[in-house]
């Protein structure tokens, strides 16, 4: 492993290097960034599709763009690798006291309780609000599960689930109440926070919502295919036609 990491290690200098490759020496911080975001999201497509090749590949590519960054933030007098993986050690050490100190949590729960207040901690010695370090690029479903989970760990929580319900009803109401008064204005904003409620219902019920909508776009997308196949083959088509085509392809599942 050692001689692995120090080979990919060589090999990044060597690309960065006059005598490396043109496009990799004029990579900077900022330029990189989009690749390691599409790796992310590849790798999540390979663990969704159980490619284990697939999947081992992918990270081969986010490692390597990681020691990449890593690289370039060295050559600017930043950082190295090395002090990125000791920073790594020391904060998860810290994040497992139930591990590595006096904690005897036990259940997954508790340990995730745990993480949040040692995280709030951390945060609050360093004079940080607790929904610092949520990236404004996460999916928007993400970065509001993420942000309900931190503002839940100080307590602004709903008691129970009907709780939740109940706010999904309200703006629901109003969302409706604005799209009849056609307040335009006001249908983009009641849609969101009917958004934010779904998700924040999504998290008391233990599920995932970025989760729970990408489930139901790929059984669209497949049930679609098969409308379009039939389109494809007959020609024109009612609604009538393809709504049948949807129920069969229902069916099937």
């Amino acid at each position: 492993m050692s001689e692995a990491f120090d080979n990919l290690k060589d090999l990044i200098i060597h690309l960065r290097s006059p005598e490396g490759c043109p496009w990799d020496r004029e990579q900077t911080l900022r330029s990189i960034e989009p690749h390691i975001l599409e790796e992310a999201h590849e790798i999540s497509e390979a663990i969704r599709s159980g490619d284990k090749d697939r999947l081992c590949e992918e990270l081969g590519d986010l490692i390597f763009l990681l020691m990449f960054t890593a690289r370039i933030a060295e050559e600017e007098g930043l950082f190295d690798i090395e002090e990125v993986l000791n920073n790594s050690l020391a904060k998860m050490k810290r994040r497992h006291p139930h591990v590595f100190g006096d904690s005897k949590a036990k259940e997954a729960e508790e340990v995730l309780n745990e993480w949040e207040k040692n995280k709030q901690r951390e945060l609050s010695a360093k004079g940080k609000s607790v929904m610092s370090g949520i990236p404004k690029s996460l999916p928007s479903l993400i970065k509001a599960q993420r942000i309900q989970q931190r503002a839940a760990s100080l307590g602004f929580d709903w008691e129970k689930t009907e709780d939740v319900f109940a706010k999904l009803k309200e703006e629901i109401g109003e969302f409706e109440e604005a799209w009849k008064e056609e307040r335009l204005d006001r249908v983009e904003d009641e849609l969101g926070d009917i958004l934010f409620a779904l998700v924040n219902l999504a998290r008391f019920l233990g599920i995932r919502a970025e989760d729970a909508l990408q489930r139901t776009i790929e059984k669209f997308l497949d049930r679609f295919a098969r409308v379009e196949a039939e389109i494809v083959k007959r020609g024109k088509m009612t609604l009538e036609e393809m709504d049948s085509i949807w129920e069969q392809s229902k069916k099937k599942e």
